[in-house]
């Protein structure tokens, strides 16, 4: 008897822990986001939640009695639910330490990636299985999203430099197993920041684009284009039998650059500048490699563009040169080393001084006097430009103002200014600013800016140009002959001077091509009221040809060269002449 009473004990408790199973799984099958299975020891499903069926496809009379291994294969095969019962009979409730990643299958045959865990429960000697498992596609979805962003570039969609790096390694790896070659090219587009400045930056952008999308059209499957940033591509070309094939990719990519780009309604013809490295002769790791195409390639924009430049070690050392200047440039801002000449302008018929032009020097201490050739074009590159622009600016002003008050002759001082400082927003409130500061009036600055400057955005431009003339600031177009100038708006700039650039005066005797140049400036200036100044006039024949055709002012060696404030000041007594 009491043997029987203790079996209807338990089979009342069996009775009473699997109606409190069935209740929970009634609530959860309301309730769960997680779709929830219980099932036999054999893998059977017993139960579902909603959840499930919404899941994977099934109404709850098809999942009931299909086995777990037809909802996920992988993870209760024969072997697996072995495993797990075996576990569950030794005593184990929660049979995993933690949510496993596999694949679920859906009604309709589609896999998806799902987290599970698995636990068990014992119902008088008998293993029943609970399944909690989660759909996980939007979590892997945002999971691939962020390591694609991670490790590809947002705009175009191509590898970013850590990629780059990383097969390049890989390749590096592969090549030295097979002797094989890996060639990098790294390009950048001729005079993007124009594109960027006049038309905006959503153009750039798809200009961008485009290139992306022409540049991988020119390489095989094996191989990786990539955009490290700005207009700076790279093409990783591995696994090469004969680096000549490096030259028929370049010549491909030149191709495809010279069609000209549709965008926005606006029509682009782009140029670009290549350098080349090449493994192992040029760099044994992915960084050098990358380090020198980055130097040959500026080698090839240094050149004009459009180019390309295999890499040599001398340009290392021309671009160590250039590092070093660069440093000492920015202490020479730092330090006060930069220094000011004047060179007098005078009018052609009478000798008598009319201006000044400002250049600027740089005295390096040990070192002598640099030539802005030399450090003019990396103060344009870094940006340290602007910084001596105004600089230049407001040592020209209080110099100028310092003259006057000494009681020498009044003229303008003309001050050169780059593209970088011109377009700077703020522009004509920095001039007003300088020339409050100075007590210097307007009329005594006189800003030289080139075709280039003026024609770029010429719109913007001639609304600055009016806004400065307003203030009385007087203006001149620099080496003019060398660029192209609409007429159109040439005649609607207030401009006072244009500058014959001194290449058409140097053989202007010699040459009647010279001559007929500077005669067409000067008739075309004067019929639109400008006056028209000579530069690098050398010789007393120079001169005398200049007062022929009609030209009104005249600058060079023939004349003054440059002096320091001190010595320049004596071009300025009142009754000095130069006459050839």
């Amino acid at each position: 008897n009491e043997a029987l009473i203790e079996e209807i004990k338990e089979r009342e408790l069996a009775e009473e822990s699997l109606k409190a199973s069935e209740a929970r799984y009634r609530m959860l099958h309301a309730t769960a986001f997680d779709a929830i299975f219980m099932a036999d020891a054999r893998g059977a499903i017993l139960e579902c939640n909603r959840s499930a069926e919404e899941m994977f496809g099934y109404g709850r009379g098809e999942v009931v009695g299909r086995e777990l291994e037809d909802l996920m294969p992988k993870a209760f095969s024969r072997s697996n639910l072995d495993f797990l019962r075996r576990r569950a009979e030794g005593g184990k409730t929660r049979l995993q330490d933690r949510a496993r990643e596999l694949q679920g299958v859906r009604r309709s045959g589609e896999a998806f990636p799902v987290e599970f865990i698995v636990s068990s429960f014992t119902v008088k000697g008998e293993v029943f299985f609970t399944v909690t498992v989660r759909d996980i596609t939007e979590r892997k979805r945002s999971e691939e999203t962020i390591r694609h962003l991670a490790y590809h570039d947002h705009l175009t969609g191509l590898p970013n430099r850590m990629l780059i790096l990383d097969r390049i390694g890989k390749a590096l790896e592969r090549g030295k197993r097979v002797g094989r070659h890996s060639a990098i090219i790294f390009m950048d587009i001729d005079r993007f920041k124009e594109i960027n400045d006049t038309l905006g930056h959503a153009v750039g952008d798809e200009l961008l684009k485009a290139v992306a999308a022409r540049l991988k059209k020119c390489i095989r499957v094996s191989d990786t284009v990539s955009r490290l940033g700005g207009d700076e591509f790279t093409i990783l070309v591995q696994d090469l039998k004969k680096v000549d094939y490096v030259a028929i990719v370049i010549e491909q990519i030149f191709g495809v650059m010279a069609e000209p780009f549709v965008i926005d309604g606006h029509e682009l013809f782009v140029t670009t500048s290549i350098g080349v490295s090449i493994n192992p002769a040029d760099g044994p790791d992915a960084e050098t490699l990358l380090k020198n195409a980055d130097v040959a390639m500026y080698d090839a924009k240094k050149e004009g563009g459009n180019s390309y430049r295999l890499y040599t070690s001398e340009m290392n050392l021309r671009t160590m040169e250039r590092l070093k200047t660069e440093h000492r440039l920015r202490r020479a801002v730092e330090d006060e080393e930069l220094a000011l000449h004047y060179q007098p302008q005078t009018d052609v018929r009478t000798g008598e001084v009319v201006g000044m032009e400002a250049l600027l020097r740089w005295h390096r201490p040990g070192g002598g006097l640099i030539p802005p050739a030399d450090f003019i074009p990396i103060a344009e590159d870094t940006g340290l430009i602007v910084r001596m622009g105004e600089w230049v600016l407001r040592r020209a002003c209080a110099q100028n103002r310092a003259w006057r008050d000494a009681g020498l002759k009044e003229v303008s001082v003309a001050v050169n200014i780059s593209m970088r400082h011109f377009k700077r927003r703020g522009f004509i409130d920095e001039i007003s600013a300088i020339l409050e500061e100075t007590g210097l009036a307007p009329g005594g600055l006189e800003l030289e800016l080139t075709e280039s400057i003026v024609m770029e955005d010429a719109e913007a431009t001639v609304a600055t140009l009016r806004a400065l003339k307003s203030m009385g600031v007087r203006l001149t177009i620099d080496d003019f002959g060398k660029g192209y100038s609409s007429l159109e708006y040439l005649k609607r700039m207030p401009i006072d001077m244009l500058k014959i650039d001194r290449t058409f005066i140097r053989d202007i005797t010699e040459d009647s091509n010279d001559a007929s140049i500077s005669t067409a400036i000067i008739t075309l200036a004067h019929s639109l009221d400008i006056e028209v100044l000579a530069e690098g006039v050398e010789t007393p024949e120079q001169l005398k040809a200049l007062d022929a055709l009609g030209c009104d002012k005249a600058q060079g060696f023939l004349i003054a060269r440059p002096e320091p404030p001190d010595k320049a000041g004596e071009f300025l007594i009142k009754e000095r002449r130069f006459i050839a």
